[in-house]
């Protein structure tokens, strides 16, 4: 189970919109490795996360949701293994049974790597996401200083 805390940043309902913290890639080499390069270009941009609650929630507080690992795997092996299983299929089709030339082996596995983005999209949209509450935590009241302490 890859577990993640987010907090709610608004509330439309029932559906409560989700925003996770952004980590950093890691800072043992001070910015130097090509993760914190990217990080740092393409890293601004927060995205939320509709989740319907079966509890009620308010804006601010935090929660921790679950994700299991089995749908990573498979979103995984579509998105990048597909297309270019196909890519190599189709030129090995027009190559061993069409004895193609090899500008149409190119055309055919420009055509099967697209036939494989199309089939991993379509199979990615089916695929149903099974994401648990694992805690609610309480809104948290800030501290102040009493008179005395």
């Amino acid at each position: 189970m890859i577990e993640q805390t987010l907090t709610v940043v608004s509330i439309d309902g029932a559906t409560a919109h989700l925003e996770a913290q952004q980590k950093k890639a890691c800072e043992g080499c001070n910015g130097r490795c090509g993760s914190q390069v990217f990080g740092k270009l393409f890293g601004t941009a927060k995205k939320t996360f509709p989740y319907q609650f079966e509890t009620v929630v308010a804006v601010g507080q935090k929660v921790t949701l679950a994700l299991d690992d089995s749908h990573m795997v498979k979103h995984a092996f579509a998105v990048y293994m597909l297309p270019l299983v196909l890519g190599l299929v189709f030129s090995l089709i027009a190559a061993e049974f069409f004895s193609a030339p090899e500008w149409l082996q190119i055309i055919a596995a420009i055509s099967g790597g697209f036939t494989g983005f199309a089939v991993a999209k379509s199979r990615v949209k089916s695929l149903k996401h099974d994401i648990k509450v694992i805690k609610i935590h309480p809104i948290s009241l800030p501290l102040t200083q009493i008179d005395g302490d």
